[in-house]
Formats: structure tokens, C-alpha cells, sequence
């Protein structure tokens, strides 16, 4: 069934659409059962965590704006898929490659919603307020948590070293500083653990 309004048809044409988040598999494991996380399941732990860990912002936050960056930063993956962050070819052409995926996805919605969130999306790409450093931080952060709390660490597996680990995470300082001081313990107690190289 369609509904009777093109408005209210591109928009819920776009949701169904961005189900497909659900299918993104990406480069870490879950703790409870070590399965692969998908995207959807991780835009959901970054928006808790932006809930949960606000006091930690560096700077005052609209935390609205944030969740929303956090819902919608990784749907080009549905295009592009997960680029695993230490892979250097990879990430060689992802800002291009996910910003083609951008323009087709939020395409979908009415012409002020898509630039909307377009224009959202290039803000929490480019860490350029202090809204989408916030975002950024804890995006960069989420798969640390993991990857140091399961036995099968994508660090590992991969033969990343400590010192790729600080450089790719070190903007966590820019948009939550505390959280950086954290990250860094975490990094040298996974080194002191054998879950990273160091």
C-alpha cells in the first residue's frame, strides 16, 4: 500500500530503504556472543552512549543534533559497506565512495529533508562543531570498548600495533578529552593483555 501523500510516501520509502542498515556487518564482535555487529546495532549503542556519557563533551552539546548524527552517519554504508578503519586502501577513497552513497541516500527523502541531513551528515564527517566532535569522539570509541572487552579482538586478528591504534583515535581528545585519557589506559592495558600489538 502506498500512502496517498508523496510527501509522506518518499519518507517512509526512505525508511524501508534504510533497512538495509540492519545487513551491514562490520569488522567487530559483539561481547555477549562474539557474533559480528552489525550497523544499525551500533548507531543505536553510540546514541546511548551519547545519552550516558554527555558530561564528558568537551564542549556544550545539542544532544538532539548528536543522535541524530549517530542515526544516520553510517547509513552510505548500505552503498559502500564498513571500511575497516586501519585499512589504508580502503580508506583512501571512503570520503569520495561514501559521499556519493550520501547524496543517493538521503536523495530519497523530500528535496528539505535530504539536504538536512545531508548537510548533518558533512557536519559530523568533517567534525567541524562542537556537536560532531562530540558524535565523532564516541563513534571512535565505541569499537575500542569492544574490541578490548571480547576474545576476539579485531586488532588482533588484523596485526594492528599500538601506535595505529593512538593515531586513527586520537580526535576522541577533540570532541571529549576525559574519554581520550580513558581510551588511552584502555589501549595500554590492551597491550599489557596481549589483546594489542604493541
Amino acid at each position: 500500500m502506498n500512502p496517498p501523500d508523496e510527501r509522506l510516501a518518499q519518507q517512509i520509502d526512505f525508511l524501508l530503504a534504510v533497512d538495509q542498515l540492519k545487513q551491514v556487518y562490520r569488522k567487530t564482535k559483539l561481547i555477549a556472543d562474539g557474533r559480528w555487529e552489525n550497523d544499525a546495532e551500533h548507531s543505536w549503542h553510540l546514541a546511548l552512549m551519547a545519552v550516558i556519557l554527555r558530561e564528558y563533551a568537551a564542549e556544550d552539546v545539542d544532544i538532539a543534533r548528536v543522535l541524530a548524527m549517530h542515526l544516520i552517519h553510517d547509513l552510505v554504508e548500505i552503498d559502500v559497506g564498513d571500511t575497516f578503519a586501519y585499512d589504508d586502501a580502503g580508506q583512501a577513497d571512503r570520503a569520495q565512495r561514501e559521499r556519493v552513497a550520501a547524496k543517493r541516500i538521503f536523495g530519497l527523502l523530500p528535496a528539505d529533508q535530504g539536504v538536512a541531513l545531508l548537510d548533518l551528515w558533512e557536519e559530523f564527517e568533517a567534525r567541524a562543531t562542537p556537536d560532531a566532535r562530540y558524535a565523532a569522539a564516541l563513534d571512535r570509541l565505541h569499537p575500542m570498548l569492544l574490541n578490548y572487552h571480547t576474545g576476539d579482538s579485531a586488532w588482533l586478528r588484523h596485526g594492528i600495533r599500538r601506535p595505529q591504534v593512538v593515531a586513527f583515535n586520537r580526535h576522541i581528545e577533540d570532541g571529549a578529552p576525559e574519554l581520550w585519557t580513558f581510551a588511552r589506559q584502555l589501549i595500554d592495558a590492551a597491550v599489557a593483555e596481549g589483546k594489542l600489538k604493541s
